[in-house]
């Protein structure tokens, strides 16, 4: 493969932290409503689990925005998909993963639950009671958004080191020495 054929968007550190997070996503608010139906679990300090229903987006904001943040939300992923088709590490896969999975999981919420189709409510239930309630989902873009800074940052800064040594900035890094084996 040549230094600078990209990646397939399809890698498994890619794949793997999207499905993960999407699945314990769902597996977790398929729990809160459950168990918290009409109590909150206090675990320990303030941190405790409180259902929540969010037709908004993030810190509750836009209300009845839904079917508007879903649609987005599904462009966010097709477009972060196919950037990472142009340039991408082993960092920014599972960073996009991490997205994609959180995405997917909250979509899957406006798609299906109560009122119906791009109109659900977001479950969340993870409160520390001065922070906005959120849910496995949102930790997942959170983090993988803060990685994607960190990939974006480290890029550029070995660009930049590259250029000042006077390397071609366009290679891989992760991929260099991985040719035939006649590497001379």
């Amino acid at each position: 493969m040549d230094a600078r054929t990209p990646r397939a968007w399809a890698s498994p550190l890619l794949v793997v932290p999207a499905v993960v997070i999407a699945v314990v996503d769902q597996l977790t608010k398929a729990w809160a409503v459950d168990a918290l139906d009409d109590r909150n679990i206090d675990l320990f300090w303030t941190l405790r689990f409180n259902l929540s229903f969010n037709t908004g987006m993030a810190f509750s904001t836009g209300r009845d925005w839904g079917p508007v943040i879903g649609v987005l939300a599904l462009a966010v992923i097709v477009a972060l998909l196919l950037s990472l088709r142009k340039q991408s590490s082993r960092l920014t896969d599972v960073s996009a993963g991490l997205i994609v999975g959180g995405a997917i999981g909250n979509v899957i919420d406006r798609l299906f639950r109560s009122p119906g189709w791009f109109r659900g409510a977001v479950i969340d239930f993870i409160d520390f009671q001065w922070f906005p309630i959120f849910n496995v989902a949102d930790m997942g873009i959170t983090v993988g958004g803060a990685l994607l800074v960190l990939a974006s940052w480290l890029s550029g800064r070995a660009a930049t080191d590259a250029v000042e040594e006077g390397a071609d900035p366009d290679v891989d890094p992760d991929v260099v020495g991985a040719g035939n084996g006649n590497d001379e």
